[in-house]
């Protein structure tokens, strides 16, 4: 267990202390409370599998039991759960929750180095997985603290399978089994204790493990719940194409469509965009969280205008920008809206997002309610509105710190709580955000600042422009110069005509130098594309 004391800063306590005016102990009492109200109400659609809101509390209930009485988990030990949007992952995170245990949420595409690095780092003693990785965690167990491997199926798996597990692995089945006949204690646990390490995505170096506390997760679940006035969330029915393991999908599933009583149809592969629009076939969807790149598939498969968008009312767009030609797109055949947010694994997903009340496209929506933002300068002076500088937010959705890191979460967090998010951006006066880029993929092009997202919007708006990314590379005569990455429709765009496009949309120095077309751009599990690796 790390010696670092992790806890919400003065002011983020307060204003946890405001929203959780029903003083709930913990998520515990929220998920008691859920799965007593909705009952034999589906919780959890996947593929043929469902999963009501009494069976999840029965089955976390018997896991817990088995992490406790037979591997001998205790309250504080952290439990890795690497698995795709399957029904296991929900019983496996409340299970963990239930006997007092840390979440670290895992990448199931994970390389044996990644997967070595998460797993000593959080020091993790267990791990629920797919069967088909227990094979390689075993291939690496001599250089982990890995102690019991539990697996679980996708939907459609061959069943004995399972059967052919040895050594310190067990079917997750078994496990429940196990654990129905010796009943978790279910030891006390408070909203200060830790429920996630959510690690980021590492691009400026190894991964962290962000300190998530069960006030912290209650906080912007209550936060985003504000934030859309939902009357009726109990009639939700949400597509969850977002990997669980990402906070993205985690406080959006896991937590809120859950703790409001709705349903979430879960995606164990959301490249699979059959079976995204298969959903909203099959189902009474009313909603969807994506990406922009998901859109854009989404929107051009061939059986989409049969989809009945009667019971359909909003679509959220996080995690790269929303392109206007997708949101206008989506409007038109659809008649409703994508409304884009944003958010980090700092601040347990969402800070800002527009609504049905307040929306504008180009922006990243208004602040959520109970919590502070300020844009700041890189001399740390506070900017007034309609200046450009560094995001940073405070409140009591944001992390404690990183694991086990107090040099790093110095540098990003101070003892006020206000959390350097690392993104250049803009407050308007009406009190809309606009995110400019992110400060690390700045290109400074002869002492000029270049934005990648102002120049990637001007290629967009090119009819033969598919996707598209902007990173900068070393030039001798510029400092750095602006290259452009391209997906086109046609093979007859070219260099020269991408150039010139760019000329009547933006000043010289923005104007890409170099242009290469591509087949396909690097993207990550949430389907952002990563800049970083077209710099590598």
């Amino acid at each position: 267990m790390t010696n670092t004391t992790y806890t919400l800063t003065p002011f983020a306590l307060e204003r946890f202390q405001a929203l959780n005016h029903d003083e709930q102990a913990s998520l515990l009492d929220l998920f008691d409370a859920t799965c007593e109200r909705f009952g034999d109400k589906t919780a959890f659609y996947c593929v043929d599998e469902t999963l009501s809101f009494a069976e999840l509390n029965q089955r976390s209930r018997a896991l817990a039991g088995y992490l406790e009485h037979s591997l001998g988990l205790s309250s504080g030990d952290r439990i890795a759960i690497q698995l795709p949007n399957i029904l296991a992952y929900p019983i496996a995170a409340w299970a963990a929750w239930r006997a007092g245990l840390v979440v670290v949420n895992t990448n199931p595409m994970y390389t044996a180095p990644e997967l070595k690095h998460q797993l000593n780092d959080s020091g993790a003693r267990a791990i629920i997985t797919l069967t088909d990785l227990v094979p390689l965690i075993q291939s690496i167990k001599d250089d982990l603290g890995l102690e019991h491997i539990i697996a679980a199926d996708l939907p459609g798996a061959d069943p004995t399978a399972a059967e052919n597990l040895s050594g310190n692995a067990l079917s997750l089945v078994k496990a429940c089994a196990l654990g129905d006949a010796t009943p978790s204690s279910e030891p006390h646990v408070s909203m200060a204790d830790i429920a996630v390490l959510q690690y980021t995505s590492g691009t400026t170096g190894a991964s962290k493990g962000a300190v998530l506390t069960h006030a912290n997760l209650y906080s912007s679940s209550s936060m985003t719940r504000l934030m859309f006035n939902d009357e009726t969330p109990d009639a939700a029915v949400v597509v969850a194409p977002m990997p669980l393991y990402h906070i993205y999908g985690f406080t959006g599933n896991v937590l809120n469509v859950f703790l409001g009583g709705g349903a979430s149809v879960l995606i164990p592969n959301a490249r699979n965009i059959d079976t995204i629009i298969d959903a909203f076939c099959n189902y009474p969807v009313t909603s969807i969280a994506g990406v922009n790149t998901l859109y854009l598939a989404i929107l051009a498969h061939p059986k989409f205008d049969q989809i009945d968008f009667s019971h359909f009312r909003v679509a959220i767009s996080g995690g790269a920008t929303l392109v206007k030609e997708v949101s206008d797109q989506w409007i038109a055949r659809t008649g409703t809206n994508i409304y884009e947010g944003y958010g980090l694994s700092e601040t347990s997903s969402v800070l800002s997002c527009n609504s049905d009340e307040f929306n504008q496209l180009g922006t990243v929506g208004r602040s959520l309610p109970f919590q502070e933002l300020r844009i700041v300068s890189p001399e740390g002076e506070s900017l007034a509105v309609g200046e450009e500088g560094e995001i940073q937010v405070r409140g009591p959705h944001v992390m404690c710190g990183y694991w086990n890191r107090p040099e790093e979460t110095v540098k990003v967090l101070d003892q006020e709580g206000w959390f350097k998010t690392g993104d250049v951006g803009i407050l308007q006066s009406d009190g809309f955000i606009r995110v400019v880029d992110r400060l690390k993929d700045l290109i400074i092009v002869s002492g000029f600042n270049v934005y990648p997202n102002e120049v990637e919007g001007a290629l967009y708006q090119h009819e033969s422009v598919v996707e598209c990314a902007v990173v900068g590379r070393a030039d001798k005569k510029s400092g750095e110069a602006v290259v452009a990455y391209i997906v086109s429709n046609t093979s007859s765009l070219t260099e020269q005509e991408v150039r010139d496009f760019c000329r009547t949309q933006l000043a010289a120095y923005k104007v890409p130098k170099d242009v290469r077309f591509v087949e396909a751009l690097p993207k990550s599990n949430v389907g952002k594309i990563l800049r970083r690796a077209l710099r590598d």
